[in-house]
């Protein structure tokens, strides 16, 4: 299993469906409610968690099927299971690049005001480091996409033969 990380607009989302094209099974944290905004330890404020009944039941699966399995996302909570990853891939790119990318998606609304795509600038500087720290891989994303793919599934190994495409959900 695989956890894909990193701020947004480095890419995750495009990975995970170039590699589901290839066969591989894949679960974009962002979309099907694995995530829930949570109070912070601190009391500090709510922060996006992952709902980690539901990610412990996905991965729980998966560590008993052997497949291989793709888990995109970057959420407060998501170093409670960096044990049972097989990798801990982080995606880089320079901010510029990311906020292009941003400007210019259709599938995701993030980062189109000016507050949000203040907030991902601080967020890279200051999450990014920390997710650098725990990653076993990093990827910098501003190579071909075939190219990041081709590393992440070479992390994998080849998918399972005849796999259904579909995300799972909840």
């Amino acid at each position: 299993m695989i956890l894909v990380t990193g701020m947004s607009g480095t890419g995750k989302s495009a990975a995970l469906n170039q590699l589901e094209q290839r066969g591989y099974r894949v679960v974009d944290t962002d979309v099907g409610g694995w995530i829930e905004d949570a109070p912070l330890p601190d009391g500090a404020g709510v922060e996006p968690q992952w709902r980690e009944d539901r990610i412990d039941a996905l991965i729980a699966r998966h560590e008993r099927s052997g497949e291989p399995l793709f888990i995109a996302g970057t959420v407060w909570n998501q170093s409670e299971f960096y044990s049972r990853f097989d990798e801990v891939v982080l995606f880089s790119a320079p901010l510029e690049v990311m906020l292009e990318r941003i400007a210019h998606r259709s599938t995701n609304p993030f980062g189109k005001t000016t507050e949000e795509r203040d907030r991902i600038a601080a967020d890279t500087a200051e999450v990014e480091p920390l997710l650098r720290l725990s990653a076993t891989v990093e990827i910098d994303t501003q190579k071909p996409l075939a190219e990041v793919v081709d590393e992440l599934a070479a992390l994998a190994g080849p998918p399972p033969p005849n796999q259904i495409h579909f995300r799972s959900t909840p």
